[in-house]
């Protein structure tokens, strides 16, 4: 279960007056930047558990399509072999919006697998939003520890349509 690090649940509601519709809008840059701002630390600290684990390759599968997008698995490596993921948790900040539209960061408790998906969904929202309407998108992101790259090779579906018309 994913939990802040006070214990609550992140679904609970945050008692956070309403904001005037103007701020709105602020809000919502506040919270790409602090998405965006966060994610080269979350990345090292992925990476440092990762290593400590012994973990030298994670690969995540991905799909989506018609308005859904999921992980479909994600596999752990030590060199060639695959192992299992250790009973660990991480604390990852992440940037949430209220029902109000105000941006926070809050430290949420992960499981190792769970920081993973996190962090897949955050790489492609950066550069692939909406991946998973429409048509959608599959590919692998892989984690490498040794070299701390993240790498996605990403597929995207589509239909084509080619019209011709005559006059005879």
């Amino acid at each position: 279960m994913n939990e802040n690090v006070d214990g609550t649940s992140r679904n609970d509601p945050s008692p956070v007056a309403p904001t005037a519709c103007g701020d709105a809008e602020a809000h919502v840059g506040n919270y790409t930047r602090m998405r965006t701002d966060l994610l080269p630390k979350n990345k090292e600290t992925l990476f440092d558990a990762l290593a400590a684990a012994g973990i030298t390759v994670v690969v995540v599968t991905f799909d989506g399509g018609g308005d859904e997008g999921q992980i479909e698995s994600i596999e752990a490596r030590n060199g060639d072999d695959p192992v299992e993921f250790p009973d660990v948790k991480i604390v990852l900040q992440r940037a949430v919006l209220d029902v109000f539209r105000k941006a926070d960061v809050v430290a949420l408790t992960d499981t190792l697998p769970e920081a993973v998906e996190a962090l897949v969904y955050e790489f492609l929202s950066q550069v692939q939003e909406g991946w998973e309407n429409g048509e959608g998108a599959y590919g692998d992101v892989t984690f490498d520890v040794q070299t701390r790259a993240v790498t996605l090779d990403f597929n995207e579906r589509f239909i084509d349509s080619e019209n011709s018309k005559y006059e005879f």
